[in-house]
């Protein structure tokens, strides 16, 4: 078995008994990530120099007897939206293309701290803001089970690079799946912890109240080991929880009479048939674990995706407009601006026309609309729009307010749900992996990929996506698990309980 088909806790455990080195381990990734993402696209920038140095000042320092953190030299893949002090964090759009940030965020600060070795910025949606990796203001990201395909997003890069085992551990950003749903058609597994429980500072905002950073990874054992890294209070970000985090059981203790919340509105119509079959056929393997399956109702379910695209794109709205062109980021030509309105001004002035050119946008109102309409792309745009109409002066109420009163419903749902069973389980997505472009012009059905997603995030409850299945074409297929706020041990419990039985996680694509 070569050193990047073992998990990252093996890797961990070797590294710790001398048996290998951290360079020869990043060395092994980046060889892979030469080799095949020119094909995949999960990487916006990778520094092959920075990351063999950071992998030999830990072998300096491991073999010097420093006691050394638990990630000391795994190669970490990071999702492009989180900042780290003098490297560029664009957020894949060309508002941000030549942002340097400041500091280091939180789950940085973190990963350096337990000695990660940051082995690229991966690609996404701009502004963590879509589903399929295209809206990227630099490439597209490919499934590498399929090149046609989508790996899903926003954190698509993030899926790929573990998928393509160009990194054992990942990091990415889940406002209404967007870890969960391209772990899923990426065949790895990925966590969205509860909210609050990982630090947002740092962490470049679309909808506050929905963001969250989770890690990705092959194994439930593997996201445990990351999550336990990046997680925990932070007196930098308001809503960080003061929570102790430590596990009272190891993950590899099964959940004894596990009672599993099966939802009858996640069966309805629109759902893959393919789909259906390997989430049941999951029910069936917990079954024979002992686990007992309830029959549980989210009654507001089917308000989720209206809801969510209501109070995102409002809060996308306010956080995004602090891109004027004028603190930091992309800035229209000026002196192209000058001319245009100087031309536009001395036309209308030789029409007879003054009044009009009077009332032309001043240079600095121009600027603004000129520069952030040049660097946005049109799906951040439409997002912008929607939540500027829908917190407006006469629609505020029958808009995001209405749908904050919806949220609330839906997690009364959950919390009525959670008292009957540990945990909810069902399909991650409606269909498999679709291909590039399919969707691309149909924003209305790229929104109902998020069907099942979006209610964890609304909610701030845990949610896991595990690899169940395969369609009869060979893309992956996800089984989502969900339980109740802070109960993230007994997640990750039962999904390792998963695949302890099953091989699905171990499977991996044919580049």
């Amino acid at each position: 078995m070569s050193l990047i088909e073992l998990s990252a806790a093996e890797q961990s455990r070797k590294l710790a008994a001398g048996e290998i080195s951290s360079v020869e381990l990043v060395q092994a990734y980046l060889d892979r990530i030469e080799k095949y993402d020119g094909s995949v696209g999960a990487f916006l920038r990778y520094d092959t120099g920075r990351a063999i140095a950071a992998a030999k000042e830990i072998d300096k320092r491991r073999a010097a007897g420093e006691t050394l953190g638990p990630l000391a030299g795994i190669p970490v893949a990071v999702k492009d939206i989180l900042a780290e002090r003098g490297q560029r964090t664009s957020c894949a759009s060309k508002m941000l293309e030549e942002f340097h940030a400041p500091y280091d965020a939180t789950v940085i600060a973190r990963l350096k701290a337990t000695d990660a070795v940051l082995i690229g910025r991966t690609n996404m949606d701009e502004f963590a803001m879509g589903g399929s990796t295209e809206n990227s203001a630099f490439q597209t990201t490919q499934n590498p089970w399929n090149l046609k395909c989508s790996p899903g997003g926003s954190s698509g890069g993030a899926a790929a690079a573990v998928a393509a085992d160009f990194a054992p551990l990942s990091i990415g950003t889940d406002t209404g799946g967007s870890i969960r749903q391209p772990a899923g058609f990426c065949g790895i597994v990925g966590f969205k912890p509860t909210y609050g429980r990982v630090s947002r500072f740092g962490l470049v905002a679309f909808a506050s109240s929905l963001d969250q950073v989770g890690p990705l990874a092959r194994s439930v054992e593997d996201i445990a080991l990351l999550y336990s890294v990046i997680a925990g209070h932070d007196p930098q970000d308001s809503t960080s929880l003061d929570k102790p985090i430590e596990f009272a059981t190891p993950i590899d203790k099964p959940l004894e009479g596990l009672k599993i919340g099966v939802v009858a509105e996640h069966f309805a119509e629109g759902l893959d048939s393919e789909v259906e079959s390997a989430v049941r056929e999951a029910f069936a393997t917990y079954e024979s674990l002992g686990a007992k399956l309830v029959e549980v109702s989210l009654p507001h379910s089917k308000y989720a995706v209206a809801t969510y695209y209501v109070i995102a794109p409002c809060e996308a709205s306010s956080n995004l407009a602090r891109y004027d062109g004028v603190h930091y980021g992309y800035r229209s030509d000026q002196a192209k601006l000058a001319a245009e309105l100087a031309a536009e001004r001395a036309a209308l002035e030789e029409a007879g026309e003054r009044g009009a050119a009077e009332d032309l946008d001043t240079p600095l109102v121009r600027m603004y609309r000129k520069s952030r309409s040049e660097a946005f792309g049109p799906e951040v745009k439409r997002r912008i729009m929607l939540g500027t109409y829908a917190l407006s002066a006469g629609y505020y109420d029958a808009y995001y307010l209405k749908a904050l009163q919806v949220r609330r419903l839906i997690r009364q749902d959950y919390d009525k749900a959670f008292a009957e069973v540990d945990v909810i389980a069902g399909p991650v997505t409606p269909t498999p992996p679709f291909e590039l472009g399919s969707l691309v012009d149909d924003p209305l059905a790229m929104y109902l990929v998020d069907l099942y997603t979006v209610s964890a995030n609304l909610t701030g409850i845990p949610a896991l996506s595990l690899p169940c299945g395969a369609s009869k074409s060979g893309l992956p297929i996800g089984l989502q698990l969900q339980a109740k706020p802070l109960a993230e041990e007994t997640l990750l419990r039962a999904g390792h309980m998963y695949q302890s039985a099953t091989d699905w996680h171990t499977r991996r694509p044919p580049l």
